[in-house]
């Protein structure tokens, strides 16, 4: 089984910043397609960012130059730079990734999720 555990969630006021780690723990083969996605109250969870094995990343419009999406594979880690917070950014921000197993197929995981507030 995988698990997929995000930290560095939290408060910050309008302007600030934040580091989001997403950790991959069990019996993983390989790391595919890594990405955060993240929903605010009411609305549908939404993509914020994705990344390749390989490192090509892909961001959604509403966080194009102030968001960073990296991965380290030896450490099993993705991780997300956010600058330039707005309140609009306040959601639940949920790590999502294509794995493979040991001897499996690739399957897809999500993380429980981590509250970013922005607020003044």
């Amino acid at each position: 089984q995988v698990q997929l555990v995000e930290s560095g969630g939290g408060l910050v006021q309008p302007g600030g910043s934040l580091r989001l780690s997403c950790a991959a723990s069990g019996m993983i083969f390989s790391m595919h397609v890594m990405g955060w996605y993240r929903q605010a109250p009411g609305k549908q969870r939404e993509l914020v960012a994705t990344i390749t094995s390989g490192g090509s990343t892909n961001y959604a419009d509403s966080v194009k130059d102030r968001f960073t999406i990296s991965r380290d594979n030896a450490k099993l880690t993705v991780y997300l730079e956010m600058n330039s917070l707005k309140p609009e950014d306040t959601a639940v921000y949920y790590c999502n990734g294509w794995i493979r197993l040991g001897a499996g197929g690739v399957d897809n995981y999500w993380g429980q999720g981590t509250q970013v507030t922005v607020s003044s």
